[in-house]
C-alpha cells in the first residue's frame, strides 16, 4: 500500500454561536442517542409495569382487607372479654340480688318497696290543674255510697226504655 500524500486543509476557527432558548432545548433533545440495547431495556421495563400493575393492585386490596379483618377480630376478642366479665359478675349472688331488686322490683319478705311514678316530672309549687301541692296525706270527701245508691234508684225507677239508659254509657246514640 502506498501512501498518498496528505492534503492539508485550511484551518478554520470555530466560533460558538448562541442559540435561542427553544433551539437549545431542541438541540439537547436531538443530542440523545438511543442504542438498540437501551430501547430493548426500556421496552422490557414498560412491559413489566403493564404486566405487574394489576397484580400489585390486587395485592394492595388484599392487604387492606386483611387489615380490616384483623381489626374486626380484635374487636370480637374485646367483646368476648367483656362477655366473660359479665358472666363472672352473674356468678356472684350479690350481683344477682341487686339486678333482681333493680330490674324486677323484687324485695325480701318484710321489706317495703316504693315505686315512684313519673319521677321525671318537674317539681313545682302547684299541679297541672293549679291546685297547690301538700305535704300531708289527704282523703277525698266523696260520698261514694250515696252516689251508688242514687244511681241504682235512678236506673230502677225510670220509665225510659232500657236501650236509652244504656246507650250513653256504651257510647251509642
Amino acid at each position: 500500500m502506498t501512501r498518498q500524500p496528505r492534503v492539508e486543509r485550511a484551518k478554520t476557527t470555530r466560533v460558538p454561536v448562541r442559540l435561542p432558548e427553544e433551539a437549545a432545548a431542541g438541540q439537547w433533545l436531538r443530542s440523545i442517542r438511543l442504542s438498540g440495547f437501551a430501547i430493548t431495556a426500556l421496552f422490557l421495563i414498560v412491559l413489566s409495569v403493564v404486566v405487574l400493575a394489576p397484580s400489585l393492585k390486587i395485592l394492595i386490596e388484599q392487604r387492606q382487607q386483611i387489615a380490616a379483618l384483623q381489626a374486626s377480630v380484635k374487636d370480637a376478642k374485646n367483646s368476648v372479654g367483656d362477655l366473660k366479665d359479665q358472666k363472672a359478675r352473674w356468678s356472684d349472688p350479690n350481683y344477682i340480688e341487686a339486678q333482681a331488686r333493680e330490674r324486677l322490683n323484687y324485695v325480701f319478705p318484710g321489706d317495703y318497696s316504693y315505686l315512684v311514678l313519673d319521677d321525671a316530672a318537674p317539681v313545682a309549687g302547684s299541679t297541672a290543674n293549679g291546685q297547690p301541692i301538700s305535704d300531708k296525706i289527704q282523703t277525698t270527701q266523696v260520698d261514694w255510697v250515696g252516689s251508688l245508691l242514687s244511681s241504682v234508684f235512678t236506673a230502677g225507677l225510670t220509665d225510659a226504655p232500657t236501650n236509652e239508659i244504656v246507650a250513653p254509657v256504651i257510647g251509642k246514640k
